[in-house]
């Protein structure tokens, strides 16, 4: 991963630069979850990555790291209802707007992971595979991240035998056939196809 002075430099983006990402647009429930990061160039982080390649120790150390050394966070989301009524890629922007219109000090510039951006007053600009290359938008992602599967353990318990708390809410194989044996949540994405098609069974 390149420095945050490299990345600053080849972009020409201001320090007071917040990075976002998203976290849980594939998943069949649960809400999707955002984060925003404005990280100190003073008190810098080792280990950044994107969050889907550092171990469940490391994000969970990383997460408690971020916390203390940005300069400000917000977590945010949109819930399983917003992205049922104006679909997952409407809410997931939503949730990022609702992330860094959160923040405790206002971005000058605002870098977003993937190929979207939020309509905004912000000045912005999409970064794929942002969150491997911008350090802002790797720690977003271990926040939105570790937040979203820490949120999906505590569901397990309330919704056993989906296999919640390992597969995240994703359509693995325990999920799907959880979904046609036991039927439909509260938490369970309505608008997903899998999801239509084991309401359509019951």
């Amino acid at each position: 991963m390149s420095t945050m002075d490299d990345f600053f430099a080849d972009f020409n983006v201001p320090e007071l630069t917040a990075g976002v990402d998203e976290v849980g647009r594939g998943p069949l429930c649960g809400d999707v979850v955002t984060a925003a990061v404005i990280l100190d160039p003073e008190n810098p982080i080792a280990g950044l990555n994107d969050s889907k390649k550092l171990t469940e120790k490391r994000r969970e150390a990383l997460f408690d790291e971020i916390q203390k050394k940005a300069l400000s966070f917000c977590v945010a989301r949109a819930s399983v209802a917003e992205i049922d009524d104006i679909n997952i890629l409407q809410a997931s922007l939503l949730a990022m707007h609702r992330a860094v219109a959160g923040l405790s000090i206002q971005p000058e510039y605002v870098l977003v992971d993937g190929n979207k951006v939020p309509k905004w007053q912000y000045k912005a600009e999409a970064v794929v595979k942002g969150d491997s290359r911008v350090p802002a938008i790797a720690a977003a992602s271990i926040l939105a991240k570790v937040t979203r599967d820490r949120e999906m353990v505590a569901l397990d318990s309330v919704y056993p035998g989906y296999g919640i708390a390992g597969h995240k809410g994703y359509p693995t194989k325990v999920h799907m056939e959880a979904l046609q044996r036991l039927g439909v949540t509260p938490i369970h994405r309505r608008s997903y196809a899998p999801v239509r098609a084991a309401l359509e069974s019951e």
